[in-house]
């Protein structure tokens, strides 16, 4: 493992952080209503990649696909909204806590599926009910403020992990996505990562050849949830408020997954050129229709993320990261 490993990664997050210097531009361009839209756009999106990596973990490199990344996405956002809310800590500490207690989720659930040894569409299925049955508690409870969800107090302090810039809140979102990404690529360079990929090729063999999978996909499911519980902490801190259905809602499940799937599953890069490319096109698309019509279509970026499955499926099953290799291969041939 050396510093050449991790290049792809530094011009990547520079590329990144140099996007809201970009933001006038864009704006001149008529491609966005106005600079503080495009920068929340630009911070969901790094939201939406965090938690797309954090399902390529489980789903893309160990081949255990869930359907309800939403428990963990939730989890980590409850978590953060409640220890502020309810207990008074400080919101730099409550993320930690809240990445960890998404970790726990992940165990519980890896544990009692995988000890069942459930696999493919069951275990797609069994994350799918435990984030609807954590949805119905959270609307229904009223630690979790029940229905109504809970609102996070204004304070706009650094220290109160609330920044008067939205650039600043990019930056910091940024940094996260980058030091994933460069876990990720250790990981990949790892024995752990080869074994994840040898459970995700045949997981008989793996077991076979000596592989403990169990422990493989219980780690596996244990960093994918906390990543994508660290993506439901942001959100929270971003829009300071949560409820049952934003943070076990079955979008973010959709997005985690489609993402991956668009960019490039089992890669490095995937889940963040496949956020970019739906919530990119999502938003040209809404854009397009209200320049059209004089009005907003809603659901008009879910039309945009299903003809983009359907594309990927049919012309670039491996995703944008396999059509650039394709094309770069037939360039050099």
């Amino acid at each position: 493992m050396t510093i050449s490993d991790f290049r792809p990664i530094v011009v990547a997050v520079l590329v990144l952080a140099a996007l809201p210097l970009a933001v006038p531009l864009a704006v001149a361009a008529g491609l966005a209503a106005g600079a503080n839209l495009l920068v929340n756009l630009l911070v969901f999106a790094l939201i939406i990649t965090l938690a797309a990596q954090g399902w390529n973990i489980a789903g893309g490199y160990g081949g255990q696909f869930s359907f309800g990344h939403a428990a963990f996405f939730g989890t980590g956002a409850y978590a953060q909204a409640i220890l502020q809310v309810r207990f008074g800590v400080n919101p730099w500490i409550a993320l930690p806590l809240a990445i960890a207690a998404g970790g726990l989720v992940g165990t519980v659930i890896g544990s009692l599926a995988f000890r069942a040894r459930l696999r493919g569409s069951y275990f797609a299925l069994v994350t799918l009910a435990f984030a609807e049955v954590f949805r119905i508690l959270a609307n229904a409870a009223p630690f979790t403020g029940g229905a109504a969800g809970l609102l996070v107090p204004l304070d706009v302090r650094s220290a109160n992990f609330q920044f008067a810039t939205r650039e600043s809140f990019y930056y910091l979102a940024l940094a996260l996505v980058a030091l994933v990404l460069v876990l990720n690529r250790a990981m990949e360079l790892s024995r752990f990562g080869a074994y994840l990929v040898a459970v995700r090729e045949n997981e008989d063999a793996a077991r076979a050849l000596g592989v403990d999978t169990l422990k493989v996909k219980l780690k596996a499911i244990a960093l994918s949830a906390a990543i994508t519980a660290t993506a439901g902490a942001l959100y929270t801190q971003k829009f300071l408020y949560i409820d049952a259905n934003i943070a076990y809602g079955s979008w973010i499940s959709v997005e985690a997954l489609l993402a991956p799937i668009i960019g490039g599953i089992g890669t490095l890069f995937g889940p963040l050129l496949g956020t970019l490319t739906l919530v990119g096109l999502g938003e040209l698309a809404k854009i397009g229709i209200h320049a059209l019509f004089g009005s907003a279509v809603p659901g008009v970026d879910l039309v945009v993320y299903g003809i983009l499955l359907i594309l990927a499926i049919a012309f670039a099953p491996q995703g944008v990261m396999g059509l650039v290799r394709r094309l770069s291969a037939t360039g050099r041939g």
